[in-house]
């Protein structure tokens, strides 16, 4: 029988430890070897809302570990473009580490690539999410090129309504319509000092 206490991590479970890529897979091995079910995802994680604490609750209740990937700034802007990510991975990951179902963290380099974190895990549980562009086909490749890294994978349902890509564009939307309103007024300001001769 597996005795949970022989575990060399100080309390684990609910620590948010960040751990290096080299660490995580003997990490995970001894995991599991004292009867821990390990659970991934992995994402950038950029301007942290409740959709995404939410979403780590339900990945956590797939098993008892629940081992984050975070992408770095540089991967970040590979996949998501010049402008992301808004909060830099540092915060990124501090603000991750608070959220209560999260045990450990690792950073995902832009020389790693998709499947290194999954490879190096060999989770029991890998949690991909359903608002993957694609997700269909995505789901089906990741079952394809990592099913044997793996026991499951689960596509999960987004957790909140709104999304990080989204709430940027809001923001990006709502700012543009303040600096418009507000050259619409020192337009209408400067036309009327001109009509009055003030100008």
């Amino acid at each position: 029988m597996n005795n949970k206490s022989t575990i060399k991590v100080k309390d684990v479970p609910g620590s948010g430890h960040v751990v290096s890529m080299d660490e995580i897979g003997d990490l995970a091995e001894l995991l599991k070897a004292n009867g821990y079910k390990t659970v991934l995802t992995q994402g950038v994680w950029d301007l942290i809302h409740e959709g995404h604490a939410l979403y780590m609750e339900k990945s956590k209740s797939y098993g008892d570990i629940l081992i984050v990937g975070v992408d770095s700034d540089e991967l970040t802007k590979i996949r998501k473009g010049p402008n992301r990510p808004i909060v830099p991975q540092q915060e990124r990951m501090r603000m991750i580490s608070h959220l209560r179902p999260v045990d450990l963290i690792v950073v995902r380099e832009a020389k790693h690539d998709i499947g290194e974190l999954i490879r190096t895990v060999k989770p029991d549980v890998l949690i991909v999410s359903k608002s993957t562009k694609d997700t269909k086909n995505f789901t089906k490749q990741m079952k394809e090129d990592y099913g044997d890294d793996c026991g499951k994978i689960i596509d999960l349902e987004p957790q909140s309504t709104t999304s990080t890509t989204a709430r940027i564009r809001k923001l990006t939307i709502d700012g543009a319509q303040e600096l418009a309103a507000e050259i619409h007024e020192l337009t209408d300001d400067f036309i009327n000092k001109i009509k009055n001769g003030t100008r």
